[in-house]
């Protein structure tokens, strides 16, 4: 059987998806051009899904602890586009993927390296 991924392999997870999601739209400079390719919507959209899955499945110790990001909306958007997929404004999912997954990324990033090296964050005991 396999394990199931710890806090840190879900946050690899995440940075995956997002990852994909940017070589997929490379030469992709507007929402038109983003809109019109459907395959790319939906290739899309199912990495958005699993970075909400794995968002979701993060312990409640390190969301509690991470509230600079808004896990909530992130899980709230993974919900959308599973169970109301026929309401998705792809316009919304546009600036999405404009403002806020660059900036998911990096704080991603900041939080692997504060695991990595097991770095208190600020106000915490080691």
């Amino acid at each position: 059987m396999r394990d199931k991924p710890n806090d840190p392999a879900r946050l690899e997870l995440i940075e995956e998806a997002i990852s994909n999601i940017e070589e997929f739209l490379q030469g992709i400079d507007s929402f038109p051009s983003f809109e019109s390719n459907k395959i790319l919507c939906h290739a899309v959209i199912y990495n958005l899904q699993c970075v909400g899955e794995n968002a979701y499945k993060l312990s409640r110790e390190f969301v509690s602890s991470h509230r600079e990001v808004d896990w909530d909306a992130i899980e709230g958007l993974r919900h959308v586009l599973v169970h109301d997929y026929y309401t998705v404004n792809m316009e919304m999912v546009w600036i999405i993927l404009e403002k806020d997954l660059p900036e998911l990324k990096a704080r991603l990033r900041q939080m692997r390296a504060l695991l990595a090296h097991d770095v208190p964050r600020p106000g915490q005991d080691k």
